[in-house]
């Protein structure tokens, strides 16, 4: 039975395996050819979802597909050809090259699943999804696109001046005892910090924010692996100053729109160098934040290991 709840779900692998809408399409092994046709039936383009198989997060995701006017547009506008992250199928990619569908996540930097990749009717890979999102925000994607919006503005801007109702100005951020005070100096390009840097972007009145704070951010080994970085809170809309960790003086807002940041919250990790390491910009429970957290702090990126590949060893090494 599938555990559908967008604000608080269980993100532990599933018992059973994730079976796949019967209308997703079963790619003819050449991208190019999935795209001839999609166009020749009038669509935008397809999207290459990729996923796991016991993934919670895919669950929620393909669960949010069931409402009827998400799939009449999906599907009236889109093609959906599925990939396994870890599968061994070859596909032709739109640059003529073979991969298979683990080299293909590989290629499109897959870090959460599910991803998705929208092509459009040329075969122009023209906007990525990095994880689950709520069900508004992903049918505000699918406008977006469609109505080509993306030629003119970022989805950050469109779903600023669309929805406006999803962001608020007024009103307090929850505080914490663990984040920095300002002023928010996180430069670190000249002299190396002892610690990776956390920030995370959030606003007023934000649902998901406070679910964060009383949930993952109560956890022992959330707070126990927080200890080890330097957290610094920012809302997302606000001009508060700050100079990044590449040492530019700008403001959250900026900085934001900068990173093409539109959810909150969302949670962007730096090295002690000041490089990004990797982003949470999606929905997030406690096992993939405890997750990303260990590997930032034990320093995995350092060995050329991505982030699925370490957690696959993790488990492999727990079964």
């Amino acid at each position: 039975m599938t555990r559908q709840n967008v604000d608080n779900f269980d993100d532990t692998l599933l018992d059973e395996a994730l079976v796949y809408p019967d209308w997703f399409k079963l790619g003819l092994g050449d991208l190019n050819d999935d795209i001839n046709d999609a166009r020749a039936a009038g669509k935008f383009g397809i999207i290459v979802y990729y996923g796991q198989k016991r993934c919670a997060y895919c669950e929620q995701f393909i669960a949010s597909l069931a409402d009827s006017s998400t799939q009449h547009y999906l599907r009236e506008h889109f093609d959906v050809m599925p990939v396994d992250i870890w599968g061994i199928e070859e596909f032709i990619d739109t640059d003529g090259q073979t991969y298979t569908e683990r080299e293909l996540a590989l290629r499109y930097q897959v870090i959460f699943t599910p991803s998705l990749v929208f092509y459009d009717h040329k075969g122009k890979p023209v906007y990525r999804l990095r994880g689950y999102y709520p069900r508004y925000q992903f049918k505000a994607v699918l406008r977006y696109l469609v109505e080509g919006f993306y030629h003119a503005e970022k989805f950050r801007d469109y779903l600023e001046r669309a929805e406006p109702g999803l962001f608020f100005t007024s009103g307090e951020l929850i505080e914490r005892d663990f984040f920095m005070s300002p002023p928010y100096n996180l430069e670190r390009s000249t002299q190396m910090s002892a610690k990776p840097l956390l920030v995370i972007f959030e606003q007023a009145s934000c649902h998901a924010c406070e679910l964060l704070h009383t949930g993952p951010l109560v956890r022992t080994e959330i707070l126990r692996e927080i200890a080890k970085m330097d957290v610094v809170q920012l809302n997302l809309l606000a001009d508060t100053g700050v100079i990044t960790p590449a040492g530019k003086q700008t403001t959250a807002k900026q900085w934001g729109k900068d990173l093409d940041l539109f959810y909150t919250p969302s949670i962007v990790l730096f090295s002690p160098a000041g490089n990004e390491i990797m982003r949470v910009d999606s929905v997030v429970q406690f096992y993939r934040l405890w997750g990303v957290l260990d590997y930032v702090n034990k320093r995995v990126y350092d060995n050329g290991i991505d982030y699925q590949g370490w957690r696959l060893q993790q488990r492999e090494t727990i079964e």
